[in-house]
């Protein structure tokens, strides 16, 4: 088997901490710098597709559905939210570090089928927590898969999108009836918890990372009370 290969390394604004990504053959893995674990691969990605499969058809139906998806990544969770939603549709993902944006145009585009070229797309470089408390009553959806879980590990300033001020701004930002999908690599209870205090009514999904095999994820779907 061939060795891995660097493709390139980027600082995650904010923190100390650097995002690289690697390519073996037609493999692809992001990681944070002096972690063996990984972030993503993008042999495994069926939890990243589910977050939005689970989501968006509660609401296709909308005239006009507007999401926001927090984290590029390798773009698996922006084309299942494409793929789940009609032509007048439009899908903001925000992410955080650029060079990720400049990869998923690059290398890692054929992965999930180069979503940022669709013309529903809209791109936001710059913190999701921010572009919510900007959006009052703008989105439909909120999906989030900007770190690892409610718990990150990536960028501190995350943690706010999961405390109560943050699931308050979330809520503002949605419609009536609006959708917020998490995205975690295991279960956290107290986060439940925190989502029916910021009265949304939650269901607790699993999806595995890849196909009928790998290990199995959590994801929230919270419907705005």
């Amino acid at each position: 088997m061939k060795p891995w290969v660097s493709l390139g390394r980027a600082a995650i604004p904010g923190t100390q901490d650097a995002l690289e990504l690697w390519q073996r053959e037609g493999e692809f893995s992001m990681r944070i710098a002096g972690y063996v674990t990984e972030l993503m691969n993008s042999r495994q990605h069926g939890s990243e597709e589910a977050l939005a499969t689970y989501t968006c058809p509660l609401v296709a139906s909308r005239p006009a559905p507007r999401v926001l998806v927090g984290g590029l990544g390798m773009g698996f969770t922006l084309a299942a939210a494409l793929s789940s939603l009609g032509p007048d549709a439009q899908v903001t993902v925000a992410e955080l570090v650029p060079e990720v944006v400049e990869w998923n145009r690059g290398p890692l585009g054929e992965c999930a089928g180069r979503p940022l070229d669709d013309p529903r797309t809209r791109v936001h470089v710059g913190d999701v927590g921010r572009l919510v408390r900007e959006s009052p009553g703008l989105f439909d959806a909120v999906l989030l898969d900007v770190d690892n879980s409610p718990e990150g590990m990536t960028h501190q300033d995350n943690d706010w999108l999961y405390s109560a001020g943050g699931l308050r701004s979330i809520a503002l930002s949605l419609r009536p009836g609006g959708v917020l999908g998490v995205w975690s690599v295991e279960d956290v209870p107290r986060f439940t918890a925190a989502l029916r205090r910021a009265r949304f009514g939650v269901e607790v999904r699993r999806a595995r990372a890849r196909g009928e095999r790998g290990a199995w994820h959590t994801i929230w779907v919270a419907v705005r009370g």
